[in-house]
Order: structure tokens, then sequence, then C-alpha cells
């Protein structure tokens, strides 16, 4: 097939693309990350390159010849880490359940020494150091693998009889996966990771003290090929398309575990574990599982569990021996990643009601206490991660996080990062929501007052009601920031999935908010989401402000909790078989209470009694 260069200005950066290949595709290859969170499908406006001065987008535009490409700062797709106050969040809730958990780490190295053969002592070198592992270990099948015994007599003879097992223990015994030689106990080292649809989430681990050595976080580099999880599951079904996404995610976790470990000086060599939660269809992807039954009736995943797996099976870069360890989930939609944070935020052993409230790209909730659980997945959206919206983006330099609007209309900004504004991520809008609808700005359906005589209020150049946030000389962009009708109609859709769900959880379960003495938020929030803001526009029930309590990543937090504790993932594997998954899409009345959120905050304000005050 004939092949032609392309140029990506001005990165500078170039490759040579097949014909029919689409410059996302292309300037991807090239390292070059475009945005893109349609998925290719021409509808975001945000791949906009310039060809011989003309505008067009990437993602429609097919190579059939040499060329040059202009790609502007507002087309791309934020390769940097994010901010350092959403970093310092992310690191995860320290919760009672952590607090309480027994240290013991999922893999551990157990040193040992022995006599040398003699003529009256020939056993094996194998056998003589399974038998002195059990010594201290106490009685059990211990096994391992044809690749540890093939050397076996030169790490002994180069460590004149001293060695240092690494040991899994499984459910039917243990497994020896490597031998090194000499005492090597003071060096080993696991990985926790997150895997969101939007940010990916690591932290390097210290197994002989328990201690995190270092976190770090990134946009899911799958982003550029959709926004959410529907969109990449498509786009999985395309040829190559399911191996180019886990390329993606797989050049995350390297890109964290290589970083981490050059920082803090830690040999990869030394990393023999690697645990991981994510969402049903991030690990779909990321193990190269054909995702389709997620999208399509009657939405069920290939696996809802995956078994370890030696880690260097899916090329993560860690000791080729080490091992890859994976949270269940429950359903189609509600994944790993919950049932990490149920065991991080210690709900499944509460005598008392509580909710989890995961708002991420979606929402998902789960409802009980240490008897009973019950869970369901909001259809939200991602337009609280910034996406699918007029000057929405996501919480890093530059995003509006927190918004004051006066009775004169002066609008009052807190940037991340405190540099110029360049758009408006998640907690940003519900700050716009609540000032706009305490003002009047906004009635309770949402729409723009166009008899109040102000600048700020004005129709776009297709007709739509907006509200200038921020003038254009202020924006590091040189374009004004707005919030228009369709962003409040899309925010508006979004905060009553996630409410509506909520309520119908408490209501297949007869309780009231009232019941629930803890209510945990976690996702991609952050800091910076305002619970009374929250409560004035319908996202969030109107209750006391005390049960509310912010956990991180609460996500992250399970996967650190299971490498430095080896019975968490049982645990999982129990709380996951635990919790009933609510369709709601199928359960009476839901429709019903979805269809009464869609006003600010509601149509029962007898539901919200402060705001209704």
């Amino acid at each position: 097939m004939k092949e032609f260069r392309v140029r990506f200005t001005p990165s500078g950066k170039s490759i040579k693309a097949p014909a029919g290949t689409d410059l996302v595709t292309a300037a991807i290859k090239a390292g070059v990350m475009i945005a893109a969170s349609c998925g290719g499908e021409g509808l975001c406006g945000k791949c906009k390159v310039t060809i011989a001065g003309q505008e067009v987008l990437a993602c429609q535009t097919i190579i059939e010849s040499d060329l040059e490409v202009r790609v502007p700062k507002s087309s791309i797709e934020e390769p940097a880490l994010l901010s350092r106050e959403s970093e310092d969040f992310i690191k995860g809730v320290i919760s009672g359940a952590e607090l309480g958990m027994k240290r013991e780490p999922i893999l551990e190295k157990i040193h040992v020494k022995f006599n040398p053969p003699t003529a009256d002592d020939n056993t094996d070198y194998l056998e003589r150091i399974i038998k002195a592992v059990e010594d201290k270990i106490g009685r059990m099948r211990v096994s391992t693998k044809l690749g540890n015994i093939k050397h076996l007599s030169e790490v002994v003879g180069d460590s004149d009889f001293e060695v240092t097992a690494v040991l899994w223990r499984t459910d039917d015994g243990a497994e020896i996966l490597a031998v090194e030689p000499g005492d090597t106990t003071g060096k080993v080292f696991a990985l926790a990771f997150d895997i969101g649809t939007t940010t990916v989430a690591g932290q390097l681990l210290d197994l002989s003290t328990g201690s995190v050595i270092g976190t770090r976080i990134a946009f899911n580099a799958q982003s550029s090929y959709g926004s959410d999880v529907i969109t990449r599951i498509i786009y999985a079904s395309d040829p190559n398309g399911l191996l180019t996404l886990s390329r993606a995610i797989l050049g995350n976790i390297n890109g964290m575990i290589s970083e981490l470990s050059g920082v803090y000086d830690v040999n990869r060599a030394d990393i023999y574990a690697v645990v991981i939660s994510g969402n049903m269809t991030m690990m779909h992807l990321l193990l190269k599982v054909d995702p389709s039954g997620i999208r399509k009736a009657p939405y069920v995943p290939a696996s809802a569990h995956f078994d370890p797996i030696h880690a260097g099976e899916i090329g993560i870069d860690i000791n080729p021996k080490g091992m890859a360890f994976f949270f269940p989930g429950v359903s189609t939609y509600v994944g790993g990643d919950i049932i990490a944070g149920l065991i991080a935020c210690g709900l499944p052993y509460s005598e008392e009601p509580s909710l989890l409230i995961d708002i991420g790209t979606n929402g998902e909730i789960v409802l009980g206490n240490s008897e009973w659980m019950i869970g369901a997945a909001a259809s939200a959206g991602p337009a609280f991660e910034g996406s699918g919206l007029s000057c929405g983006m996501k919480a890093v330099n530059g995003a509006v996080q927190k918004v004051e609007i006066s009775k004169d209309l002066f609008v009052k900004l807190s940037v991340i990062g405190r540099e110029k504004p360049k758009g408006i991520c998640g907690s940003g809008y519900i700050d716009i929501l609540c000032q706009m609808l305490k003002i009047g700005i906004i009635k309770k359906d949402g729409k723009i007052d166009l008899s109040i005589k102000t600048p700020r209020i004005r129709k776009d150049k297709f007709g739509v009601a907006e509200f200038v946030i921020v003038p254009k000389n202020e924006t590091s962009t040189g374009n004004d920031i707005v919030i228009n009708e369709d962003d409040i109609e899309n925010l508006k859709r979004s905060k009553g999935a996630i409410y509506s769900a909520i309520a119908a959880l408490l209501n297949k379960v007869g309780k009231s908010i009232k019941d629930v003495k803890k209510i945990y938020i976690a996702g991609g929030f952050g800091s910076y989401l305002n619970i009374e803001n929250s409560i004035f526009i319908g996202l969030l029930p109107d209750t006391d402000r005390s049960a509310y309590e912010f956990i991180g990543n609460s996500s992250l937090a399970g996967s650190r909790m299971a490498a430095l504790s080896r019975g968490i993932l049982k645990k999982a594997d129990s709380v996951r078989k635990n919790v009933t998954y609510l369709d709601l899409s199928g359960e009476p009345g839901y429709m019903d209470e979805y269809v009464a959120a869609l006003f600010f905050p509601h149509t029962d304000l007898g539901r919200f009694p402060s705001v209704r005050s």
C-alpha cells in the first residue's frame, strides 16, 4: 500500500502513513495527541487543523498525498500530568478500613540459608529451597515454574547457599516466582493502578515497609479515540481497534512505571506485583478482550472476573516473572473500580446504611451496609468531566474550577494553576449553575432569561442563548468562555441521571435519605466540588451536610490496599457477590424519577427543603 509523509507543525513531528489513514490516527502514531472526544465521528469539532490555509477536521480528513498539517494549541489533547492539586488529592482515601487492615503484602520475599550438598545428603537444590521456605511459612504446597529451575545451580553456587525466594501465596499453596542470590528482602516493590475512562492513576509501593513511594496521574491515552466507553467500544470493533486501545492504556501504565522507578531509583526488576482496578470496559480493553457484549443487549461482559496473570503476558514493564492482579466487577456497569472503592471506604463493614457515589465519566452508586448492598449505574455521560460542553475541559491548569457571580453580574473566578482561563471543568459548571439559579439568570427549566439587560447575556451565531463567564480578552485562547442553553441542558440531564439513580436505589429498599448515615463522594471531581452548590442544583440529596465525606480516588486506594494486604482481593470477591445490580432501564418508576429530576433542583421542592427555604 502506498504511503505518504505527513508533517505536523509546530511540533515538527512527522510520520509515514498508508493512503486512506485519517489524520487523527496518523497524528497519534506520530506522538501528536489531537483531541477527538467524539471518537472520530466529526461531531465534537475539537480536532480542527489547518492544511494549506484551509481549516479541516482531522478525523474527517483522509491522507491521499504528502501533507504539512498545522495543529493549533486548542486542538491538542493535554498530554501532561494533571495539576499538582489533582495529584495530591488523587492519592486516595486513608480510611478506617485501610488503617485497620492486616499488612501481609500480596507478594513476599523469604530469605533462606541451607547447607551445601554432601556425599551423605545429595538432596537437589530446589527441594532444599522449598523445605527452607516451608520451615518459615508453615507446611503448605510450594511449587515453581521451569524457568526458575534452569539456572538454579548457578544462582545457588554464586550465593554461597543463601538465596531469597519471591513468593506468591495461592489458594492451594504458594508459588515461588523467582529465586534471587543473597538476601534481597529489602527490595520488593509493587504498583497500584486505577484505570479510569478519563484519567489513569498509579502508585509505587514499598512492600517491605508498606509505604507509598510516589504517585502519578495522567490522562487516559484512549481519550483520543473517544471520551466515553461506548465510543471506545465502537472503535474497538474496527480492524486493529482493540489492539490500538490496549496499546494506548499500556503506554499510560508503562510510562508511569518508567517515571516512578526512575525518579525514585527503583529497579524495575525488583517490582514483582501490579494491582489494577477499573471499570468493566477499561479492563476488557487493557486485556484485549472483546468488549462488544457490554454495549449490546443483554449487555453482558465477556467476564467480570479476571484471574492473576504474569505481567509480561500483557506487556506490563515490571519483572517478567511478576504478577498482575485485577479487582473483580459486579456487572457491565459496576466494575472493579467500584468494588475497590467500597473496600477502601469500608461500606461493606458498616452497620448503618451508607452510600458510595462515584461521579466520573459516568456515575456509579452503591447503597448498603454489611448485610446487603445494591448498586446502579447512572447514564450521566462525561459532562462533569468537561466533555461535550462548548467550553468544557478536564481539571487541568487553566480550568475554571470555582465561580461566584454577584447580583450585579460580576464574575469572580478560581482557576487551576492560577493561569489565564482556557475553559471550565465539572466543579466550575456546578458553581455556575448554582449562581445563575440564585440570581435568576436561569429558571428552573434551565432557560436563560433574555430579558436581563447585560452584555453577558446574548445569542450565539446559531441563535442559542448564552452567558459569558470570561470575555475573550481575559482568556488564554482569545475566545470568550461561555455557558449556553445546550450546555445547561446537557448538565441538567447528567445531574438528573445521578440524583434519580440515588432515589431509585432508596425506593427499591424502602429507605429515605435520612436513613443514610454516610455518603462517600469519590471520583473525578477532586476536592473542588461544593456540596452546598451541588445540592442547590439537585445533583446530590438534601440531607445533613455532615453525612458527606470526600474520599478521593477510592479505586486507587482499594488497589493499594490489595497490594499491601493479600486478603483484600478475597474480600473483594466476597463483596462483589453481595452487591445486587439494579438495571435502572427496566425498573418501574425510574423514568418518572428521572423526568422529575430534569429541573433545578427538582419538580418536588419538598425533597430540597434547604433550597426551598
